[in-house]
């Protein structure tokens, strides 16, 4: 008796790719039937309206679905929505645009199948490469992006679209969250992915159509990088945030008191101002960005507590700096503790007082 074939899936986001679809069907076959996978095409298509469905109906070939969704219309969920239709034993994703080689997907299959958690089709990997007019802008934008990524995980190319996991890896996840184009990064945190192996391909150029990527689709990008920050290292990230954001209150400070100082009178006004302003400032970037679960909560008794916790945080620097000047013979060392001890109170106060979760947890999106 032959051992029973792995299983797959090849799940497809699409949008107005009418024209790619019969190429891309055409590949996958010649990969099915010299591959001798058990192969399936599912295409998911967010209502593209453009003979998408009528060119896969008219294909008539049993092996290849398309589903047409109209809600919640994105790259990342047309791809989660074919994660959670097929139930074969592993799943490849790829783009429809014929960038991605279809002819590297029994590899792909071959390593996690061999234990690998998640195998990833890399342009960035010795024997991977690009087309020769894909730009120098196009790869900055793509090495940028894979520096976001490295503190969530070091992989090679983490904007990839083409990669390969066993479901049973996929229904370990769990609060599934994607914003934007890009899903590898949010299915290799929330699945909790440790073996992720590179596979060299050649990414080409799309053949029909215009690319979906925008400035805003990369915004997006940063956005979700965020979350999966939040997510994987929770308070710790919130600190990050809380510091930058004083930093660039600084900033604010010191450029009003400048410009004040030019035009207007008393000092200790200029200097009062000054402070008021960068004070409204971190608070609404703290609001939105640092603290942002809490947006929904009273903004004016948050402002109130902000500005009461940060004139304790500045008296608790205070005392902290007098405590220590004796200590230090450069006093810029009790001064510079002062600062740290009244910046970690500032934050306490903010990230568990003031801007405090009230039961705020992402929704819990099980698998089955």
């Amino acid at each position: 008796m032959n051992p029973t074939r792995t299983s797959v899936t090849v799940v497809v986001p699409t949008y107005r790719e009418v024209e790619n679809i019969p190429l891309l069907v055409e590949r996958v076959r010649g990969v099915r039937e010299q591959s001798g996978l058990d192969l399936n095409l599912l295409l998911m298509d967010d209502d593209s309206r453009d003979g998408s469905a009528e060119a896969v109906q008219a294909l008539g070939l049993p092996w290849v679905q398309m589903v047409t969704r109209t809600a919640n219309r994105s790259l990342s969920w047309a791809v989660l929505d074919g994660l959670k239709h097929t139930k074969r034993d592993v799943f490849v994703v790829m783009d429809a645009d014929l960038s991605h080689p279809p002819e590297k997907i029994p590899e792909m299959v071959a390593l996690v199948e061999g234990g690998a958690d998640v195998a990833i089709g890399s342009r960035f990997v010795e024997g991977g490469s690009t087309a020769d007019d894909w730009g120098f802008l196009r790869w900055l934008n793509s090495r940028v992006a894979t520096l976001f990524a490295m503190p969530l995980a070091r992989l090679s190319d983490p904007m990839s679209g083409f990669f390969a996991m066993r479901r049973s890896t996929f229904e370990a996840g769990r609060d599934f969250n994607p914003v934007g184009y890009k899903i590898l990064l949010e299915l290799i945190i929330k699945c909790r992915c440790v073996r992720a192996v590179d596979v060299p391909i050649h990414f080409d150029n799309r053949r029909f159509g215009k690319s979906k990527l925008s400035f805003k689709e990369q915004l997006k990008y940063l956005q979700h990088c965020r979350r999966l920050y939040i997510y994987k290292y929770g308070t710790w990230s919130h600190l990050v945030q809380f510091l930058v954001v004083g930093l660039s209150g600084l900033a604010v400070n010191l450029t009003a008191l400048t410009l004040l100082l030019r035009v207007l009178g008393p000092q200790k006004l200029d200097v009062a101002l000054a402070i008021a302003l960068s004070m409204v400032w971190n608070f609404v970037l703290n609001r939105r960005f640092s603290f942002s679960y809490a947006r929904g909560q009273a903004v004016v008794r948050q402002f109130i507590g902000f500005v009461a916790a940060c004139s304790v945080g500045a008296v608790v620097n205070y005392f902290v700096t007098l405590g220590l000047w004796g200590a230090f013979e450069h006093k810029q060392v009790p001064a510079l503790i002062g600062v740290l001890v009244g910046t970690g109170f500032n934050f306490a106060a903010s990230r568990f007082v003031i801007f405090r979760s009230k039961h705020v947890r992402p929704e819990t999106q099980a698998i089955g």
